[in-house]
């Protein structure tokens, strides 16, 4: 009993610095922002400075709460950029509040080789001229699962585009048609256009398209069939590894 106690006692007194300094830097936040809604708190690869995420972003904090620093964390004998590697985990964790069930798929008739998402605007002429090439996409294996991001924001006639494309009974096809410039009309249902619009906010999604890959990292903007290829390939290698490591 007294072993047990004393262990107890250890573990108290090395976690009270921990939380002192999360108070600390909680506090030096909400000084600045008292809206802030703070997601976690945990040490950096720094001595004395704390890594801070909100909203799906990466900051940092002295643990006295004095100085905030925003900015990339870069390991130099590594050659990392430590404050985007967290990044690329936090999207793989967002990514999973939007699953396959609640995008718009578009599947490759034979074998699934590849999965991406993919933040699309239907007005968006970047995300057209991605769209064009599904087939080509499709062919080599690569299943490309669309999340909707208006980048108009809720209200807007970009918004109703993609909520009856949403609503359609023939989702592919809407959203296709709808790419091509013929306009969707006004369908309504229960969707996921809001809560994914609201999610590509949290992952700093700021234009379209933006491709998410498996292990989180992110490309704005076309990339050819080729290039998507090529880059999921890495990307799951990479994904493989780091489970292979934990």
């Amino acid at each position: 009993m007294f072993r047990y106690c004393m262990v107890a006692l250890v573990a108290l007194v090395a976690i009270g610095p921990v939380v002192a300094q999360d108070d600390k830097v909680r506090a030096a936040i909400k000084s600045i922002d008292p809206n802030a809604k703070i997601d976690a708190i945990r040490p950096s690869a720094v001595p004395n400075l704390m890594e801070v995420t909100l909203g799906g972003q990466v900051i940092y904090v002295t643990n006295d709460g004095a100085h905030l620093i925003q900015g990339m964390l870069f390991d130099i004998a590594k050659r990392t950029d430590l404050t985007e590697l967290r990044k690329a985990d936090l999207r793989r964790g967002l990514m999973a509040k939007a699953p396959s069930g609640q995008r718009i798929v578009f599947k490759p008739k034979g074998e699934v080789k590849h999965t991406v998402a993919v933040y699309t605007d239907i007005d968006c002429g970047y995300c057209r001229e991605l769209h064009k090439h599904m087939e080509e996409y499709n062919e080599r294996g690569i299943q490309v699962e669309y999340l909707m991001f208006p980048r108009s924001g809720p209200g807007t006639d970009s918004f109703r585009k993609a909520v009856a494309a949403w609503c359609s009974k023939d989702q592919q096809g809407a959203l296709t048609k709808a790419k091509n410039g013929v306009d969707p009309g006004n369908a309504t249902c229960v969707n996921p256009i809001e809560a994914q619009w609201q999610l590509g906010q949290q992952m700093g999604v700021t234009g379209t398209p933006t491709i998410i890959f498996p292990d989180g990292n992110v490309a704005p903007g076309y990339v050819t069939p080729d290039q998507l290829e090529q880059r999921l390939t890495a990307a799951e290698a990479a994904v493989a590894a780091a489970d292979a490591a934990r």
